[in-house]
């Protein structure tokens, strides 16, 4: 049974990887027997319209190719469809956020193979007022820094981009006054920053959420309080080092809906992207969007292929697979 595949991608995620490497994915595609159609995102917000008219002509399938940001914008055009067609990822970006949680391998092939596997894992997605996100929302001015990285600064330096123009903003870190209300508890104090994390990878550190879960229908939420540069730093350390983080000037709680407002302008920061602005309100759709993942849970995003998923090249994708198959009616997978 052909399979009807609609592959968006950012040209420029990856060190323009997707540009080089096109022929080669759609050959790989084509061994699996994906009928593959491309859309090649031109600007903001491109990537939202050709996913949700992926859904409205009935693909079987999307797979989106690029950063953390282009899966959002994906993720954001499937979201509000009443049919979602299943979430393959093809990891370009510099963070990955998605794809580390998952473990969905960093390696293009890699991860078109465990696609045609065609094990669906059905995730939550975060809503905050009239956009979405799939990883983190965030506020504060640090977390200004990964959309005013250019994007060609990302290209040439990957991560440490991000470093860099952290350590620029440092010396310009400021309290806000903020009031937050959620049913677990409400407080009205001033903050350097909060994070609302929807799954364990925040940035890239694996370890800023150890116990988030992007399948159980709740947010982490992080909020640090007025502090000086050097407890700023010092918190800052730990998370780097991969310890977790227990320190009274550190907020932490989970829930399921949360409403955020201040008297200051403050941006919200999507996935990496710009959302919007304060006052809003963040709530959980469990379960909202299904995404190929290793049905034995061991792929490695570090370590493609360790799992010992099968390889298929030029064959058939394993028996996972079938549109309309093992899945509910729009998409999302009832199994996992």
């Amino acid at each position: 049974m052909i399979k009807r595949a609609r592959l968006i991608y950012n040209p420029t995620s990856g060190r323009e990887e997707m540009r080089r490497r096109l022929p080669e994915v759609l050959q790989r595609l084509e061994g699996y027997g994906f009928e593959t159609s491309t859309h090649m995102t031109i600007g903001g917000g491109d990537a939202t319209l050709a996913a949700a008219e992926a859904c409205r002509r009935g693909f079987d399938l999307v797979i989106a190719a690029g950063g953390d940001g282009t899966i959002n914008e994906v993720v954001s055009g499937l979201a509000e469809q009443p049919v979602r067609p299943p979430l393959g990822v093809l990891p370009l970006g510099t963070t990955n956020d998605l794809a580390r949680a998952l473990g969905i391998p960093r390696a293009w092939d890699a991860a078109i193979d465990l696609i045609a596997e065609g094990h669906v894992r059905a995730i939550d997605v975060g809503q905050v007022n009239q956009r979405y996100f799939v990883n983190i929302a965030g506020g504060g001015s640090l977390t200004e820094l990964t959309y005013e990285v250019p994007s060609k600064m990302k290209t040439m330096l990957g991560q440490l981009a991000y470093y860099m123009k952290g350590f620029e903003k440092l010396p310009r870190l400021r309290p806000i006054r903020m009031q937050v209300t959620s049913d677990e508890m409400s407080f009205d104090e001033e903050f350097m920053i909060f994070l609302i994390a929807n799954s364990n990878s925040v940035g890239g550190f694996e370890k800023l959420a150890p116990e988030a879960a992007i399948d159980d229908g709740m947010m982490d939420a992080f909020f640090l309080r007025r502090c000086t540069l050097a407890d700023f730093i010092r918190l800052a350390s730990t998370v780097v080092r991969g310890e977790k983080v227990q320190d009274p000037l550190l907020i932490q709680f989970q829930t399921k809906r949360i409403t955020i407002q201040s008297p200051d302008y403050v941006q919200l920061n999507l996935d990496g992207e710009f959302g919007g602005t304060l006052p809003c309100d963040i709530q959980v759709l469990p379960r909202h969007i299904g995404v190929f993942v290793d049905p034995t849970g061991r792929t490695s995003y570090h370590k493609p292929n360790s799992s010992g998923v099968v390889l298929h090249a030029g064959g058939t994708p394993g028996a996972g697979f079938a549109p309309g198959g093992g899945t509910t009616s729009n998409g999302v997978d009832v199994q996992s």
